[in-house]
């Protein structure tokens, strides 16, 4: 049985539930038949600018990011539980979605979902490993009732 553990370094009004990030992971948990503990922190811009230009370094503060976890050399990794990390930045998802012209929450359930993703080894490197990644993505998004997040209307 996976864990999610969420920590909110900020608080605003419009953050997304603990049960609604909880049931945005397990979405992606249960569509990759995959368990695991999964810890989600929610950063202010500077917080997360931080972990970005020393983990990245890119000197900018970013929405999501992921770090898978390790298990530990010689134990094996059935008995590992951990996938690692979210760290979500609550005001640049803000940006992005008020930008994009988005419902909040639903690019909060993008961010989650991308990041989770991120943890079980996928990535968007390149156009083919960017295409699978966004077929999941979309996936599981259309079974909240959410559309597409890289559809962009033409005018």
């Amino acid at each position: 049985m996976s864990q999610v553990y969420i920590e909110r370094q900020i608080s605003l009004d419009e953050l997304p539930s603990d049960t609604q990030i909880e049931q945005w992971i397990s979405a992606v948990l249960n569509d990759q038949q995959r368990n695991g503990d999964i810890a989600v922190q929610i950063l202010s811009a500077d917080e997360i600018r931080v972990l970005n230009r020393d983990y990245r370094a890119k000197d900018k503060a970013t929405n999501v990011l992921s770090f898978p976890a390790e298990a530990p050399p010689g134990l094996p990794v059935e008995m590992f539980d951990e996938l690692g990390d979210l760290f979500v930045c609550a005001e640049v998802v803000s940006e992005e979605a008020q930008a994009q012209n988005k419902h909040l929450h639903d690019h909060w359930a993008h961010m989650i979902i991308h990041g989770t993703l991120h943890l079980l080894g996928y990535d968007h490197i390149d156009a083919e490993e960017a295409e699978e990644m966004e077929a999941i993505e979309r996936k599981i998004l259309a079974t909240f009732g959410i559309s597409d997040p890289y559809f962009v209307e033409k005018l």
